[in-house]
């Protein structure tokens, strides 16, 4: 089946069914470039939708942490990868149909165009070939005529009796010139004529069924292209069916998620204040004076006086403790965090500590790194200078000791409030945190108040109110040497709390590194102050602590005894060390100094 054997006389029919084709083609572009449209406003409003729904989070407190919330932001994760791949649709529709099909058609429309003109042409040198002919044909037949004529002239005259000669004579050569004329016409007409037929039969069998074969051939490449269209248009949104299929599991996997019960412990820990209960109010017997006798009116009035006084010293104890139902004292958020409750502060602290952890690794990382390079440059000094490390060197060294004087002095308020929140039984206060409450900060038993003022922060009072116990420890000796120290490095000391030393120094070790990375040292003239553990090499003395056990209470002295009774009556957490049974004498001192306001009632017998 073919156009220019079927189809020979349909020329108009063929250009318009082109036409057709190529409009149609045109079309369905229009109809992909509306449907990547619609791809791409749909992925945007998805993505817009995502984005208001999404936590605009401020600060790390702000992330959420309940199962729900993580499911529910999963799914908009996936959500907004499925929005992804909807324009991955959009792009693929672009680049493989709707800019192929622009393509395809601007090519097609020359190759028509080109096709047509060759027909044209073809049809117009037809058409000349036969006006010759038909010309050459009316002036043969004109000839003859004219011959005609000239032979009835000849024969009319040949015939007059009364025509003279010449006129015969001249008829006849009319005659002979009009036949002559005739035969030539006819020979023109005869040639032209056939010249016409072969010029038609070509036209009709070789030329117009070559452009009509080529016409046919881009119109059938032209529905091929339609095909493979049609199928990318469907491939494109196949392609991403796996991967929206894996955004639909993961919703899935985050509904499957979610947990209540781990929602509701995180509640718990969220605003678990760390308080007990308030307890009991007491009975106040107001009926007293009714049975008051005049006999014994003065020991009941004493004894009705310190009642109410008790009772009143009992409900304002109770009553400060009520804020725990009704509003939280207002205040500006506190470095040590004491203005939230023990539990929540305890959370906080450690999430600072982590914190604090981490950027020391990353500083520990690159002072690793820098010495390399530096030993490295020092071995090739074609590859840089030493020196040029030592600024970024020394800006290192001073973030790792400005990091671990803060892990110090928060874990010294973590120390202090597990040791609060861990039961008035058991509590204890460690040595670290004593020295880190000297430099800046005591907090005291119970930082909650009704008022957020009448919290008492600062350094102690070593020089305010006096009394009898405080005169007994006022010229006690410092604390002893457990050793001694050389220093490696030089150290600034720039810190507060710290002591400056210089390279080759020797310093007197009076309390050993808690596992902080800092000791605790001091020089001859008494200048006290921590160190970096790793600047220094260390010698501790054998049997420099003298200890003092249980058994040995009766020879000591009276500090010693008083210090004694209080461990015993104050349960405080900084005496936890009674359960090995013995006292070491450095550290008691320093802590009954801490605490000494605890014991200021006690006479020792």
């Amino acid at each position: 089946m073919s156009w220019g054997t079927e189809l020979w006389d349909q020329f108009d029919s063929l250009d318009k069914h082109t036409q057709w084709g190529i409009d149609f083609l045109e079309r369905y572009a229009k109809f992909v470039k509306e449907r990547i449209e619609i791809e791409q406003n749909y992925a945007k409003q998805l993505r817009n939708l995502v984005k208001k729904y999404c936590p605009k989070r401020s600060s790390k407190d702000e992330e959420p942490r309940f199962t729900s919330c993580i499911a529910f932001f999963n799914i908009l994760n996936e959500l907004n990868d499925y929005a992804g791949q909807r324009e991955v649709v959009a792009e693929e529709m672009a680049h493989r149909v709707y800019g192929e099909l622009m393509r395809y058609a601007h090519d097609l429309k020359t190759e028509r165009k080109m096709h047509l003109q060759e027909g044209r042409k073809a049809q117009q040198y037809l058409d000349m070939c036969w006006k010759q002919m038909d010309n050459s044909k009316k002036k043969f037949e004109r000839e003859c005529r004219e011959a005609e004529k000239a032979q009835q002239s000849y024969e009319r005259l040949d015939n007059d009796t009364n025509a003279t000669k010449a006129d015969v004579e001249k008829a006849k050569q009319q005659l002979n010139l009009r036949t002559h004329m005739a035969d030539e016409n006819k020979n023109e007409y005869a040639a032209q004529l056939q010249n016409f037929n072969g010029e038609q039969h070509k036209h009709f069998y070789v030329v117009i069924p070559q452009i009509y074969k080529q016409l046919q051939e881009m119109d059938e490449r032209r529905t091929i292209k339609l095909s493979e269209c049609y199928r990318g248009f469907a491939d494109s949104e196949r392609k991403v069916i796996p991967i929206i299929s894996k955004c639909l599991e993961g919703m899935i996997l985050a509904a499957k998620s979610v947990d209540e019960r781990r929602d509701s412990q995180m509640v718990v820990d969220s605003f678990k204040s760390g308080f007990e209960p308030p307890g009991d109010f007491p009975f106040e017997d107001y009926s007293q004076h009714i049975y008051r006798t005049i006999s014994d009116g003065t020991i009941s009035a004493s004894k009705q006086e310190s009642g109410k006084t008790d009772a009143k010293t009992t409900v304002g104890k109770a009553k400060g403790k009520l804020w725990l139902f009704g509003k939280k004292p207002k205040g500006p958020a506190l470095e040590d965090f004491s203005h939230l409750p023990p539990e929540q502060r305890r959370k906080k602290l450690q999430q600072r500590i982590d914190e604090l952890n981490r950027e020391l690794q990353k500083e520990s990382d690159q002072k690793e790194a820098l010495n390399k390079m530096k030993d490295v440059y020092e071995k090739n000094p074609q590859m840089g200078d030493p020196g040029s490390l030592q600024p970024k060197l020394a800006e290192t060294m001073n973030n790792i000791d400005r990091l671990r004087m803060e892990i110090h002095k928060n874990e010294a308020w973590l120390s202090e409030v597990e040791g609060k929140t861990g039961g008035r039984g058991d509590r204890r206060h460690s040595s670290d945190i004593n020295h880190l409450v000297t430099q800046g900060r005591e907090s005291p038993e119970g930082s909650y108040t009704d008022d957020a003022n009448q919290e008492v922060r600062g350094p102690p009072q070593q020089h305010g109110h006096h009394n009898e116990f405080d005169d007994e420890f006022e010229d006690d000796d410092p604390l002893p040497a457990i050793g001694h120290c050389k220093a490696i490095y030089p150290f600034d000391g720039h810190n507060e709390g710290t002591l400056a030393m210089k390279e080759g120094e020797v310093l007197y070790i009076i309390e050993e590194d808690k596992g902080d990375g800092w000791t605790r040292a001091r020089r001859q003239n008494g200048e006290e102050g921590y160190v970096p553990t790793s600047y220094i090499d260390v010698t501790l003395e054998k049997n420099s602590k003298v200890r003092v056990t249980l058994s040995d209470i009766s020879s000591t002295n009276v500090s010693i005894l008083v210090f004694v009774y209080a461990a015993i009556t104050c349960p405080l957490q900084t005496f936890q060390f009674w359960h090995y049974e013995e006292v070491v004498c450095e550290p008691e001192v320093f802590m009954i100094r801490k605490r000494k306001h605890l014991c200021s009632s006690l006479q020792p017998s």
